[in-house]
């Protein structure tokens, strides 16, 4: 999905810059860029490809050539960014958070009108370019801001550097969090507020659904007032955020141990102890630990120096490598045991079917899954979820096209927990992969962890109830 920082500050920024952009790249393995702005120098730029390496090692050896008391930073998994755009409008750096679903309209639109693009990634259009180009459309870049809401169709949040400060913008319907933060003499705009502790920022406020401001060193100014309505996206507090982030003053890991508590709660298998699937379930396996009241058992560590997420190598093979590679099980914490395992999701499969097996290889006498998030049942057309093409690649759709001979029958039945059709996909999940017992948890449960009204948050992947 990708995720950014920016900061203006009474001194120089690159300290922060770096560190700050570093603690967004759990949200994404393919690119990473900085931008700087000084006086004396103007815009500097670089951007590097993550694939085979991390943020810091690529930025480290040459960090000393940035300079400036303001700058901006993405980890991107999409296009190459920041993008440096001279315009009517003055001189500005950009990076987006976005999924532009009707990108090949917008291109067709533009060069029918006579702009070009310069920007091209892997022989595409660089969607950062063609917000940018829509924004100097305006007559000023709340104007230029408001013409991306309305063209836009997915989401794009954005920080945009220029000459006199940095403007931070969200996605109309803030589907993608940015958060601002606060110290003596500075102030900085991300999309995880992980990155402020370290670096000795204190959250100042979030901004809402499509907000405009703009930070300097001495204060924030609002160019644009929020919209009223909100979809953010649930998936956020599941599996993208990383613990320590907050958004809309709701702590990701706090919301993952209380979907965990109350599922527990409710839970009558009989099993001997709780084990979260590194990273994102361990929150909810203390939780329903807790909920429980059976022991937390770390029957399964994650190798963490070198192995990346695995949903995100487009190659399937590869993904499956690492998604095996990276657990590692402990033969003396599960032999013989009843284990109740927590995870945040079934997307494909293909790490459930490897993980029951080795489960099972090392003496586990019954595996029981609880997943924290309801069955995905529908793609995301809002923000960059991941590599998928096609529903098809969707477990519970080619469980429902077996049940149906059609993968778009009865959904929403499918996604109902208390109808028959539910209740027979999770059964067949459960029986293809050997497991004991598998429950997801419900959309209500969800939202109410994260504590919004449902009308808020975008639920969309397990209900299909959003919009655009």
């Amino acid at each position: 999905m990708g995720g950014f920082f920016g900061t203006v500050s009474t001194r120089s920024c690159v300290t922060d810059l770096y560190y700050g952009t570093d603690y967004n790249s759990h949200m994404g393995t393919k690119r990473g860029g900085m931008a700087t702005y000084s006086e004396e120098k103007g815009f500097i730029r670089s951007i590097h490809n993550l694939e085979s390496a991390y943020f810091r090692s690529k930025f480290e050896p040459n960090l000393g050539k940035f300079s400036g008391n303001s700058g901006i930073g993405v980890i991107s998994d999409t296009d190459p960014q920041p993008i440096i755009i001279n315009s009517h409008l003055g001189k500005f750096a950009i990076v987006t958070v976005a999924r532009i679903a009707n990108i090949d309209e917008l291109e067709k639109e533009l060069l029918a009108e006579g702009v070009h693009f310069g920007e091209l990634s892997s022989g595409k259009t660089n969607p950062t370019e063609l917000i940018a180009l829509l924004i100097v459309r305006g007559k000023s870049f709340v104007e230029g801001i408001e013409n991306v809401y309305n063209k836009v169709k997915g989401s794009c949040s954005m920080l945009i550097l220029t000459e006199d400060g940095l403007i931070a913008a969200r996605d109309r319907l803030g589907r993608t969090p940015i958060v601002i933060g606060k110290k003596e003499g500075a102030y900085a705009a991300t999309s995880e507020s992980t990155a402020f502790p370290n670096l000795d920022f204190e959250i100042d406020r979030y901004i809402g659904p499509g907000e405009i401001v703009r930070l300097r060193p001495d204060g924030v100014e609002q160019m644009r007032k929020p919209n009223e309505q909100m979809q953010i996206c649930s998936f956020l507090w599941v599996y993208y955020g990383f613990p320590v982030s907050c958004y809309e003053g709701r702590n990701v890991e706090e919301v993952r141990f209380s979907c965990g508590y109350e599922m527990g709660a409710k839970d009558k298998a009989e099993v001997d102890c709780i084990c979260g699937i590194p990273d994102s379930g361990v929150g909810m396996g203390l939780g329903y630990s807790e909920g429980k009241g059976v022991p937390y058992h770390r029957a399964v560590s994650k190798y963490t120096p070198t192995w990346p997420r695995s949903f995100t190598p487009s190659n399937q093979e590869l993904r499956s490598l690492v998604a095996k590679m990276k657990l590692i099980p402990n033969r003396t914490m599960m032999t013989g045991k009843r284990l109740l395992f927590c995870d945040d999701s079934i997307v494909r499969g293909t790490q459930l079917k490897d993980n029951v097996k080795m489960l099972f290889d090392y003496g586990a006498k019954e595996v029981h899954m609880r997943i924290a998030c309801p069955p995905l049942i529908y793609g995301c057309p809002f923000l960059g979820f991941s590599s998928s093409k096609t529903d098809l690649e969707l477990m519970t759709r080619r469980v429902i096209k077996d049940l149906e001979g059609d993968e778009n029958k009865d959904l929403k039945k499918y996604a109902d927990p208390d109808s028959p059709q539910h209740r027979r996909m999770v059964q067949r999940i459960a029986d293809m992969f050997g497991l004991t017992s598998l429950e997801f948890n419900r959309v209500d449960t969800l939202v109410k962890a994260i504590g919004l009204p449902k009308c808020k948050v975008c639920t969309h992947c397990f209900d299909g109830s959003s919009y655009f």
